[in-house]
């Protein structure tokens, strides 16, 4: 392994980063710096979050800055105000020991003239959100013309948050001939498109396998049923005494909610969402760099370049609908070389997506069991015990209360006495967890004993499969029919996508889907069949075609109603000549081609 003063740094840069503790470069910074300081070209760093890579183009950056030129010659372009924050005090701390440079941050939710004043003060380095360098350059109050570097930090988070119009608007009015260096985490298709239209032949590197997570992460999955989901949460924080970590929700609701339910059990937590003002947002954010905040719940969005250390745990409330997202959310944990653990806790019909996951992150999840209430006392117990062993006597301060605690005490038995601290300490552990359920769901790979094939993520392949009822067999499902289909231009991500967009909501936990040529059901959680129905009331798809949504029938429904037939020509038979039969019977008005598969909500 290298020494940084093997990389070429000018003394006062040494000085300063020799000041800050660094005494190896990172894989990521070892071949970035020696490169840009030597070459001027387009460069692409695909690095894990936490890895250093504002060293990585920082020091180059700086190393490269003409101070006697007081104009803008590197533009740092970041996701998130936190993100920017971060790197102005890197920046600032790198070249501490050279006068005269200077580092100004823009953003949003800040005022924006404070800034400008700044701007015109003199800057040689701007740090930017993409939102709030757009408006500078419309209402032009900054000067890009010399700008020599364009460094485009988390691009695949910018361009997920929706920043992809604004990046091309800023790069277009910066100079040609400057040179973009574009660090990511993963390479979407998005970065790949930026990095093709801005770039000139950029030389890449990239730290371990394409879009992959570190090695430094252990990736753990609990199965539970989508009601028990917080239950598990808890059971996680309870085994973990000492975790310090993320919880993500999809929505922010779901980041109050779960945050709320935490703080009334009486945990160590709070929420970081879009609702929050940018003080309280700051207030949350302090607490958890402090660490006097142990767990922060948070949504994607929120978290955006969120750059805490020592993270011990992230844990996954519900899994990112884009998969690729994963790999943000666990590199927030298992940095600098140190251990982390990601856990996501699943319900019966996501173990799919947890194989996406290990496909595109190149590694492999362990199937862990949600602890009982047994394992969760001993954990507590043990970690009472620890902190008691490691407590530091300040016997000056102590000494004049011990005559009276002794007293107290009496003649008690060393064995009660501590019988009687722990029942004091631990009473409420074991009163909660008393018969606590086993929360786990069953591993579903064998036979059942009715002779109906389970397949690889516990569906149930039933006998009986397409006569009417929900494929998965599961009471906390609702299968619906929706008159949208192949036909429509419909697939299995479009109808998810429509849900979300139509109930407006991401918390809504689906089941299994089947897109057919006319029309598709879909399952979903029974707690939302109403919310559902009322959504989709006056719905249309985007030819203004009205959007039908209904309870998929129950066989024995129809049944009931004499329609026999519905169990041999239907189209949960799979055959071609019942779907058509369906479709034309809807169109016609039919009433009882729609019974054949569905009851009127």
């Amino acid at each position: 392994m290298i020494k940084f003063e093997e990389l070429g740094l000018s003394t006062p840069v040494m000085s300063a980063i020799s000041e800050m503790g660094y005494v190896e470069p990172s894989p990521v910074q070892e071949k970035a710096i020696p490169f840009l300081m030597a070459e001027d070209r387009d460069f692409v760093a695909l690095a894990q979050t936490g890895t250093g890579k504002t060293a990585a183009f920082g020091l180059p950056a700086i190393e490269k800055t003409d101070v006697k030129n007081r104009k803008a010659q590197t533009l740092i372009l970041s996701p998130t105000r936190e993100l920017c924050l971060q790197i102005v005090v890197e920046l600032n701390k790198f070249c501490k020991n050279i006068p005269g440079i200077k580092v100004v941050a823009v953003y949003g939710g800040a005022p924006i003239y404070d800034q400008i004043r700044k701007l015109n003060d003199g800057a040689h380095f701007i740090v930017a959100t993409p939102g709030r360098m757009v408006d500078l350059i419309e209402r032009k109050k900054v000067d890009l013309s010399h700008i020599k570097r364009v460094v485009l930090d988390e691009a695949d988070e910018m361009l997920n948050m929706g920043f992809r119009d604004d990046l091309d608007s800023i790069l277009k009015d910066t100079p040609e001939t400057k040179n973009t260096w574009l660090f990511s985490a993963t390479m979407p298709r998005e970065a790949e498109n930026i990095a093709n239209r801005y770039m000139n032949d950029p030389h890449t590197i990239t730290m371990g396998k394409k879009n992959a997570g570190t090695d430094n992460v252990n990736h753990l999955y609990y199965r539970v049923q989508a009601r028990d989901r917080y239950l598990a949460l808890k059971r996680v924080m309870d085994i973990n005494p000492d975790i310090y970590g993320i919880i993500f929700c999809r929505t922010r609701q779901e980041t109050k909610d779960v945050a709320e339910k935490l703080i009334k059990d009486g945990y160590n937590a709070d929420a970081l969402h879009g609702d929050l003002s940018q003080a309280q947002r700051d207030l949350v954010m302090r607490r958890f760099r402090l660490k006097t905040l142990q767990m922060l719940v948070a949504t994607d969005v929120a978290a955006r370049g969120i750059d805490v250390n020592d993270l011990t745990h992230v844990i996954n409330y519900n899994l990112p609908d884009d998969v690729e997202n994963y790999t943000h959310r666990s590199g927030r944990t298992g940095r600098a070389g140190k251990k982390g653990v990601s856990i996501s806790i699943i319900h019966s019909r996501e173990t799919s997506k947890i194989r996406q996951i290990e496909h595109i992150i190149k590694q492999k999840f362990d199937n862990a069991k949600v602890p009982n209430g047994e394992e969760v006392c001993e954990a507590q117990l043990f970690s009472l015990i620890n902190k008691v062993n490691k407590a530091e006597v300040q016997e000056e301060k102590i000494a004049p209360y011990m005559e009276k605690v002794m007293e107290t005490i009496g003649e008690l038995p060393k064995e009660d006495l501590v019988k009687r601290f722990v029942a004091a300490e631990f009473n409420r552990f074991l009163e909660y967890y008393k018969d606590a359920p086993d929360l786990n769901i069953p591993d579903k790979r064998e036979y059942d004993r009715d002779g109906g094939r389970r397949g690889r993520d516990g569906d149930r392949r039933d006998r009986d499969r397409g006569r009417g009822r929900s494929r998965s067999n599961d009471s906390n499902y609702t299968r619906f029919f929706i008159n949208q289909g192949v036909k429509d231009g419909m697939t299995k991500r479009d109808l998810m996508g429509m849900i979300n967009r139509v109930t407006r909501r991401r918390d809504i936990t689906l089941g299994r889907i089947d897109v057919m040529k006319n029309f598709s059901f879909f399952e979903a959680d029974k707690g939302m069949e109403s919310d559902i129905l009322k959504s989709f009331k006056n719905a249309v798809n985007e030819n203004e075609r009205p959007v039908v949504v209904e309870v998929a029938g129950d066989r024995k429904d129809d049944k009931r109603k004499g329609n026999n037939d519905s169990r041999r020509k239907g189209p949960f038979t799979g055959g071609r000549s019942g779907e058509r039969k369906d479709y034309k019977d809807r169109r016609s008005g039919n009433s009882g081609g729609r019974r054949e598969f569905r009851r009127k909500y």
